[in-house]
């Protein structure tokens, strides 16, 4: 049944069947006037390719290497936070689609079941990502519990300072459970980080860390003299600050600011394994794969995560391909240029055979 799944616009379409109005809403939108949502997609769109020809491409590699593991497409699972609404088991599904398939999984701090829980599912590295909803010895009784259960990484957000209005979800009446839990005296520690909270919680994880919700070069030369690892280029999907530039529209003055000082993840709108690759050739080492897990999990379970991951690869593997490019370490800028965007953007822009009338 699984392979029946040819396109991922299929398994949207099933996720849409199978989801109530209320987590659909949660999932697909934006905050306010979606206009930082749809530029994400328009950022992708508004890239071309430069093929080269005649180059044998009978063999063709899309694998790459983060945090020491060896990834069979360059993209991890984004944190999302209560994956439960989408499928039971939460982000133990997300883990072992990602163990199963061959890529990392960032655990969001926002779902269930429990960090030590979703740790032991499966025995492969993953990272943990932290909103900060308590004082030092809050912050510290997480980091001891991170590192107990094993993860390889710290990424702490820093782009929700503020809880957004996201209005799709607020005209159903839904909250999804972990905002439930989420009080507004918990909310003040995240509106109070600072450069020096994040100084104070990097050296005390002692982890490869994460810098998540970067989005000007200069915020990621700051993060880079402070000794951040990893730059994680985001916009938390259009879901936060609205009328933003598309993370993709940012990438390349953040890679520049860089400089190759810290490796770069980068999420917002990557829906194709052409993205992917538009996206390592302007800067970004990896993506990071929000709603396309969502969608999938939501559609068939972690079964449906693995389709799901199977179709972005063997896109990638075409895209690469007819580019002339036989691996990850041969993709450059000059395999890409600007160009005008041809579909009006969208959650969903990128399938434009989508039919089904409620999917929007």
């Amino acid at each position: 049944m699984i392979r029946d799944f040819v396109t991922n616009e299929e398994l949207i379409q099933e996720a849409r069947r199978r989801c109530a109005q209320g987590a659909w809403d949660y999932l697909v939108g934006g905050s306010e006037s979606e206009t930082t949502l749809r530029r994400n997609r328009q950022a992708f769109d508004k890239i071309a390719f430069r093929p080269r020809v005649l180059v044998d491409v009978s063999n063709v590699d899309t694998s790459t290497e983060l945090l020491g593991q060896k990834l069979r497409i360059p993209a991890i699972f984004a944190p999302i936070g209560s994956l439960q609404v989408f499928d039971p088991a939460g982000a133990v599904a997300a883990t072992q689609a990602a163990t199963e398939f061959g890529i990392m999984h960032c655990v969001s701090s926002a779902t269930l079941p429990a960090l030590e829980e979703t740790a032991d599912a499966t025995p492969t590295p993953k990272i943990f990502q932290l909103y900060v909803h308590g004082d030092d010895e809050w912050t510290s009784d997480m980091i001891r519990r991170i590192r107990d259960s094993g993860y390889v990484a710290l990424a702490l957000t820093v782009d929700v300072a503020h809880y957004s209005r996201r209005e799709r979800p607020m005209l159903s009446r839904y909250s999804p459970p972990t905002r439930r839990l989420t009080t507004t005296p918990q909310r003040q520690w995240l509106a109070g980080l600072t450069w020096e909270t994040m100084d104070q919680i990097k050296a005390e994880a002692g982890l490869p860390f994460m810098l998540k919700g970067v989005q000007t070069a200069e915020d990621a030369e700051i993060a880079v003299e402070h000794g951040v690892d990893y730059i994680w280029v985001s916009n938390h999907g259009g879901r936060q600050i609205d009328h933003g530039l598309g993370s993709m529209d940012t990438l390349p003055e953040i890679a520049q600011a860089v400089g190759g000082r810290a490796r770069i993840i980068l999420d917002g709108g990557v829906q194709r394994g052409s993205d992917i690759l538009k996206a390592i050739a302007l800067g970004a080492d990896v993506v990071a794969l929000g709603r396309l897990q969502g969608w999938s999990l939501a559609a068939a379970g972690s079964a449906g995560a693995v389709r799901m991951l199977e179709i972005l690869e063997d896109e990638l593997t075409c895209a690469m391909g007819l580019t002339g490019l036989t691996s990850i370490d041969k993709v450059t800028s000059k395999y890409v240029c600007h160009a005008d965007p041809v579909t009006p953007p969208h959650e969903m822009s990128s399938w434009v055979n989508m039919i089904n009338p409620r999917i929007l």
